[in-house]
């Protein structure tokens, strides 16, 4: 749609963000479709921290045991390297590497995400909102911290927090949406204070019940997801340029996925909530309005 051939690149490094933007347009087309409204360098860039986060999340999805903690080892140590300069021959970690170069990107974040896909080796439930919030803070929130150096942005610490907070806004709504196919994996993300809240068990999940307690369970972390959002918009007047436009657009269609559950009769379970590519083009032109808004405002 918006791709254009990576310019002025080795063929290699062509080749690796390539590999960096078909793994971030098959993995997420939600990501990809915001990524499309950065500059072309700046895109690439995304690409290659999205593809490094990607496939440290598929290490820990993929591998068990023993083989997935070193698999786990390796995919640190050869982001950590690509950071600091000195890659191998991995396509990601060249891209990484690249990156790195032109941008500020730092090992920080991708150290805290390492210990978020640590946490899904060794914990599959949640006890409380605050431990859920921990992990979606560590495998999501901190991507906000790899890309607004991408970006470029003013507000310091502020701007860094409300960043955090939109990623994690979009873990939650990945949580949401993926209910059903997490139970497939063994895997129960939402956290047992709120079920006992509700009076949900685990059996009904395992029994796939849609029932009234469910259904309040999950209006109440849409309401917590929402929230976050509406703090990490905040942020965005504080990215330079056109990456507002393109984290904008990310982020209002993530949003959208809590619309889709909410139609579904917030059964995740046996209909996975989805926005088509034909609306999330429609969500642009009020996107560019509440942006322009919000910005004028600061």
């Amino acid at each position: 749609m918006f791709f254009q051939k990576p310019a002025q690149l080795s063929g290699a490094l062509s080749g690796a963000i390539s590999y960096c933007r078909n793994v971030t347009s098959h993995h997420s087309k939600t990501f990809y479709f915001g990524s499309c409204f950065f500059p072309m360098q700046q895109r690439q860039a995304v690409w290659a921290v999205y593809a490094a986060c990607r496939l440290g999340d598929d290490t820990v999805d993929e591998l068990q045991g023993q083989a997935a903690r070193n698999a786990l080892e390796l995919w640190r140590e050869r982001v950590q390297n690509a950071i600091a300069g000195s890659p191998d021959t991995d396509p990601m970690a060249q891209a990484l590497a690249w990156a790195a170069k032109q941008y500020p990107i730092q090992f920080d974040p991708f150290a805290e995400l390492y210990l978020g896909l640590e946490m899904d080796l060794v914990q599959h439930r949640y006890q409380t909102l605050e431990e859920l919030l921990l992990y979606c803070r560590r495998v999501a929130g901190v991507v906000g911290w790899m890309i607004t150096p991408i970006a470029g942005f003013d507000g310091g610490e502020a701007t860094l927090e409300r960043a955090l907070k939109l990623g994690m806004a979009m873990q939650i709504t990945n949580i949401l949406r993926d209910v059903g196919e997490d139970l497939d994996r063994g895997r129960i993300y939402l956290p047992a204070d709120l079920m006992q809240k509700y009076g949900v068990t685990e059996r009904d999940l395992l029994e796939r019940r849609v029932t009234p307690a469910y259904i309040a369970l999950m209006r109440e972390l849409d309401r917590i997801a929402r929230d976050l959002y509406r703090e990490g918009w905040k942020g965005l007047p504080h990215l330079h340029g056109t990456a507002r436009i393109a984290v904008a657009v990310a982020a209002r269609a993530y949003e959208a996925i809590l619309g889709a559950l909410e139609l579904n009769g917030f059964d995740n379970f046996n209909k996975r909530a989805s926005i088509s590519g034909q609306k999330k083009l429609a969500m642009i032109p009020g996107v560019f309005l509440e942006l322009r808004r919000t910005t004028h405002l600061h």
